[in-house]
């Protein structure tokens, strides 16, 4: 037989409402003892001292009407509940429970249930309140991943000390933001696999004008054991970062005065992870998706000359209009110009202003023609001079910048580039980081989540699940 846990009565409820009352009176009443007596003998009002004082004793007054609420709202235990198992679990014994919440810390009891099928215990309430497994209430908890994806977990701890008045570790702001940020990757993944078998819903939008997808990838410092077996760039050398891979969608629906592409306000988000170029081209094909990419009227992949971009590019996006990065191939030219005239910077200079000036006006062909045709001085410099001509020669549709600014698009991925910087450089490259995958990989899933401003809907969404 199993019985409903029950809830307030109307006399009981009026009784929990006396004694919070009471509570929060007590605790005004003796601050504003505390603040006359104070005024009485200096003679003047520490406003700051008031505010934090104040603030203590609300929240000692709030933890006070929590516990309240939370041990007069289950009067009534069930004798048994459902076990996952399929059978009935049995009541066993009240249990004490330890949260630290937005208020502060509480004590609150709670039943305890034991199947005596499977012998696993349970505490539903702890279940229906979001403390499963945690000690700290999903107010704290949401916190604690904002702080930790902000910055070092360490300052994380300051600031929530500072700013809410509670006391945490930042070993406990780590565990909590990355899991947290797992979860989200979690839920990504969903997405993901959802789009490798074609079963993504359709996005009911406006038609979209024109929408970008840029990607790129920044190195990550990680512990040594990530790196194992792993050659740096530096010949002879093991790595000490590995590749994580960003990707950003954006839309354009108008232009400046003179013509020039605008990105829309707000439009921007991102999503990436240290893994496979495989893995992510899905995963940036489900965001591209999920952003209306089928109701875009042009489609636009920007990136550097980076070979697994435009595989990607090809595989996912294969109607998009693709576009190396004009900033990057005119680093290409700067940097062989350095190789090619070492001892003369005027000759360099000119050299490099010519070919700029074919790479600007979508002359490829002619660029690639003039490389070939430069007398190398050696081995070294030939194989060089092969290089760059076949980097041209095999981006060269994706280099016709007069047509694109005729047609208002954007040609460089400065976006993207910011993103790197701001998304992971700004948050797991600061001095003295060494990161694991996972680790990296859910503060990156936290940090994207956020930076495209979908954490609200996530957190609603994770609350009503």
């Amino acid at each position: 037989m199993s019985v409903a846990i029950g809830g307030i009565s109307s006399s009981g409820g009026k009784k929990t409402a006396e004694a919070i009352q009471k509570e929060v009176a007590q605790e005004i009443d003796q601050l504003l003892r505390v603040i006359f007596a104070d005024l009485r003998k200096s003679g003047r009002l520490d406003l700051e001292a008031v505010e934090m004082a104040t603030r203590t004793a609300m929240h000692q007054a709030g933890a006070a009407v929590l516990k309240e609420l939370l041990q007069k709202s289950r009067s009534e235990v069930a004798r048994e509940v459902a076990c996952p198992c399929g059978q009935q679990a049995r009541f066993h014994e009240m249990r004490p429970k330890q949260i630290l919440t937005v208020l502060g810390r509480i004590y609150m009891q709670r039943a305890y249930y034991v199947c005596g099928h499977c012998h696993d215990g349970q505490s539903p309430l702890d279940w229906e309140l979001d403390i499963e497994g945690t000690e700290c209430s999903p107010g704290v908890r949401r916190m604690m991943a904002l702080v930790g994806s902000d910055g070092p977990f360490e300052h994380g701890r300051r600031q929530i000390e500072e700013l809410a008045g509670l006391d945490v570790t930042s070993k406990t702001i780590e565990r909590h933001a990355e899991t947290i940020g797992e979860d989200i990757a979690r839920q990504e993944e969903a997405e993901v696999q959802r789009a490798i078998q074609l079963d993504l819903p359709e996005v009911n939008v406006a038609d979209i004008p024109v929408m970008y997808v840029e990607m790129d990838g920044t190195g990550v410092p990680v512990v040594a054991s990530e790196t194992e077996g792993r050659m740096g760039k530096i010949e002879g050398q093991s790595a000490r970062t590995r590749e994580a891979k960003l990707g950003c969608v954006f839309t354009q629906t108008a232009t400046d005065d003179q013509g020039r592409p605008v990105r829309d306000e707000d439009s921007t988000t991102y999503t990436g992870a240290i893994e496979t170029a495989e893995l992510f081209g899905r995963r940036l094909y489900a965001e591209a998706h999920h952003r209306g990419w089928n109701r875009a009227k042009r489609k636009v992949v920007i990136g550097d000359g980076a070979i697994w971009i435009w595989n990607i590019a090809d595989e996912h996006f294969p109607t998009a209009i693709q576009i190396v990065d004009l900033y990057h191939a005119r680093q290409h030219l700067w940097e062989l110009s350095a190789k090619l005239f070492s001892s003369d910077p005027q000759q360099r200079l000119r050299w490099v202003k010519q070919l700029q000036q074919k790479l600007d006006a979508g002359k490829i062909e002619s660029l690639v023609k003039t490389l070939h045709a430069f007398p190398p001085s050696s081995d070294e410099l030939a194989k060089l001079l092969a290089t760059e001509s076949e980097y041209f020669a095999r981006n060269a549709e994706r280099m016709r910048y007069p047509k694109f600014r005729a047609d208002h698009l954007f040609i460089g991925s400065g976006v993207i580039e910011a993103g790197c910087k701001t998304v992971i450089g700004s948050r797991l490259k600061k001095s003295g980081m060494f990161w694991t995958v996972r680790g990296a990989n859910a503060i990156i899933a936290l940090r994207c989540n956020r930076l495209s401003d979908k954490f609200q809907d996530y957190w609603e969404s994770r609350r009503a699940a």
